[in-house]
């Protein structure tokens, strides 16, 4: 079996991981590194791989290949330690019974080492803009406003980005899919004080702009293998990503005819939030 280096006591490797889904073979031999301290965007075309490669490395699909998780074999954890170093937030959630948001933000407390502190769901909850909604019912929200009490049920399980000197781990599938503008800055913002304070951060992320704004390190999926992986400006450039996603990207380019264009990298980053 592959041994984990000694540097790996702080990431999240995988190590040759394949994914056969019925005939097909969604993933083919992929190596991947996410380090603490940095957010860390898989990013790549729909069917890429890019939720395949997050769920085989969170132990939700059948796989052949090694994960390490702060340097420990994630196969030989049991779930309570891996709940304990690392929460997961899947694309979306399915509540199948009546419950109010601070009941689901709190179910984090029950996987996580923060079960002492009660007040740490309300202070999750205020992270994430929803001040004031513990009391309303999951079910009445909005779809960003249910993904943003997720994201807030799983900061609650991994409050703590650092506990005895090792990294915990938010590992978020598409966490901005669902969300206004404003409310994607909350979120990125997020994950970046979490990676500052410590803590790892790997997202599947869409939107490039964003990506190129708040990742440290990208890894660019393709037809399951890894096109490319570096930093930002290494990996989102006009030529790899042209060839990735089959048609022309032009990167730090105007459009024509005075077409209106956002750029969010304009803004200023805000204060980090606090957690």
């Amino acid at each position: 079996m592959t041994q984990a280096p000694p540097s790996a006591t702080a990431q999240l490797q995988a190590i040759d991981i394949t994914v056969q889904l019925g005939r097909r073979q969604v993933l083919r031999q992929v190596n991947f590194t996410a380090t603490a301290g940095r957010v860390t965007a898989i990013v790549g075309p729909n069917g890429s791989g890019k939720t395949t490669l997050l769920r085989a490395m969170t132990g939700e699909v059948a796989h052949s290949g090694q994960v390490y998780l702060n340097g420990a074999d994630t196969a030989r954890l049991s779930p309570w330690e891996l709940a304990a170093v690392r929460a997961v937030q899947p694309q979306s959630s399915t509540i199948a019974f009546p419950f109010t948001v601070l009941e689901i933000v709190r179910l984090g407390l029950s996987a996580g080492l923060s079960a002492a502190d009660s007040h740490v769901p309300l202070q999750a909850l205020e992270a994430v803009g929803l001040h004031g909604f513990s009391g309303r019912m999951y079910q009445d929200l909005s779809g960003g406003e249910q993904q943003r009490v997720q994201l807030a049920r799983v900061i609650t399980q991994v409050w703590e980005p650092m506990v005895d000197g090792a990294p915990r781990w938010l590992i978020l599938d598409e966490p901005v899919a669902s969300l206004d503008i404003g409310h994607q800055f909350t979120v990125m913002d997020l994950t970046r004080n979490y990676a500052a304070r410590g803590g790892g951060v790997v997202a599947v992320m869409h939107d490039l702009n964003l990506t190129a704004m708040f990742a440290d390190h990208v890894v660019l999926m393709q037809a399951g293998a890894v096109a490319a992986t570096g930093t930002p400006q290494e990996v989102l450039t006009d030529e790899t990503l042209a060839r990735t996603y089959s048609c022309p990207v032009p990167v730090n380019t105007t459009p024509p005819d005075k077409i209106p264009f956002l750029l969010p990298q304009a803004r200023r980053r805000s204060s980090p939030v606090s957690t």
